[in-house]
């Protein structure tokens, strides 16, 4: 990555070191995928150096990289150009797997719809300690996204 991208991808990545900023929702869309937006929020951050506790390439990304079928190392390259949001939901419908638009939204809401109980068993373990530890007493998650939301205070 040239010093001159670094500054862009800089400019465009959020802080999410220390609960400054949060990446976008997983709900959120960019290029029609759920997954998406957030997936690019954390690349710009590992790539900027402000990503916090965050990980780029986490299994939440892999399942939106793996449903596009989209190579992780070439959506990091592009998104380490400087890319604005724009250029990358280009990119994506260049580069994701051609697939009808009804297959593309049933697949965005089936995955917002995803309970905790649908997802493999070592993601339920993981899930079952991480929201005892970032999740209030108070609120009971049955959705999967619902965990990312109330913790990053969109709930």
């Amino acid at each position: 990555m040239t010093d001159q991208n670094l500054e862009k991808v800089k400019l465009l990545a959020p802080d999410l070191r220390n609960g400054k900023e949060y990446p976008r929702s997983p709900r959120t869309t960019l290029g029609g995928y759920v997954l998406a937006a957030r997936a690019v929020d954390k690349c710009r951050a590992v790539l900027a150096g402000s990503q916090g506790e965050y990980h780029s390439n986490c299994p939440l990304d892999q399942r939106w990289l793996k449903f596009a079928e989209i190579d992780y190392d070439a959506f990091k390259a592009v998104v380490a150009t400087g890319a604005l949001d724009d250029e990358i939901a280009d990119w994506i419908g260049k580069h994701a797997k051609k697939r009808p638009r009804t297959e593309v939204i049933g697949w965005n809401n089936k995955e917002r719809d995803l309970r905790l109980s649908d997802l493999p068993a070592e993601l339920q373990e993981y899930m079952e300690d991480y929201i005892q530890q970032v999740i209030p007493r108070n609120r009971v998650v049955y959705h999967w996204y619902d965990v990312y939301d109330i913790e990053e205070e969109r709930l």
